[in-house]
């Protein structure tokens, strides 16, 4: 069995602010083997790379992206004083982050060999065409990587099944579902993204399918420690450069 994999979570959240350049440059100069990250579609039909539906949360700004065009978003900062109580703000080179597009995102990996995780945030709004613009965007911007697409919403990840069949993907839970191989089998999933606490809590369920687990939001030092043991597939952390240090000393003693 390979390796767990540790993946920034949108980036290194824990540090830096979510999904922005900053925080994905700043996971990959930890050595993570993956980011993870959360995309939305515009008024005018870009893919960005953002958590919630509002900029509300992250950024200065106010609105839901369905309502808004790039260049709208584009005005606001999504580094500024939401984030002035992390112990590393910058005032100076934070408030310049922006909320970034899918291709810019892109266009910064792609001198790293790392994976990618892109969930699709479509259980809320049905953003007609998104599947299509984000395996067009990877197809010509993703430099051959691995790319995992993953939602809560299961048509989102069938129809990138159906678009592109080589295409991985991966079903979000945080909740318990009887019969998990068979979704796996007759839908053709390829990766469960699992919630922390329903592995940690039953982890015997689990173990035949850990090598097709990615776990999420994995912060504490203990269940690091513990998937890591488990040797799930990947966990997924706002602080990788946590993770790894763990990882390291695991492989220290093999």
């Amino acid at each position: 069995m390979t390796e767990t994999k540790v993946y920034g979570h949108r980036g290194s959240m824990g540090d830096y602010p979510e999904n922005t350049l900053l925080g994905f440059h700043e996971a990959i100069r930890q050595g993570v083997d993956g980011i993870e990250l959360d995309v939305h579609m515009t008024k005018d039909g870009e893919i960005v790379v953002i958590h919630d539906e509002t900029l509300d949360r992250t950024t200065d700004g106010t609105g839901f992206i369905k309502d808004l065009t790039l260049n709208e978003i584009k005005q606001y900062s999504a580094g500024g004083n939401k984030y002035e109580h992390f112990s590393k703000f910058d005032s100076a080179s934070w408030s310049v982050e922006q909320v970034p597009t899918l291709k810019e995102v892109l266009e910064l990996l792609k001198p790293y060999n790392i994976e990618l995780n892109i969930e699709l945030k479509t259980y809320v709004f049905n953003y007609e065409g998104i599947e299509e613009k984000i395996l067009s965007l990877v197809e010509s911007y993703g430099n051959g990587r691995k790319t995992i697409y993953s939602s809560f919403h299961l048509p989102s990840i069938l129809r990138i099944k159906e678009l592109n069949p080589a295409a991985e993907i991966a079903w979000l839970l945080n909740q318990s579902v009887p019969l998990l191989q068979d979704y796996l089998n007759e839908l053709q999933i390829d990766a469960l993204h699992i919630e922390k606490n329903l592995v940690l809590t039953n982890v015997h369920q689990w173990k035949d399918l850990y090598d097709k687990i990615r776990v999420w939001t994995v912060n504490g030092n203990d269940e690091m420690k513990q998937l890591l043991d488990l040797k799930v597939n990947t966990i997924m952390t706002d602080f990788p450069e946590k993770a790894l240090f763990f990882k390291s000393e695991r492989k220290a003693f093999v």
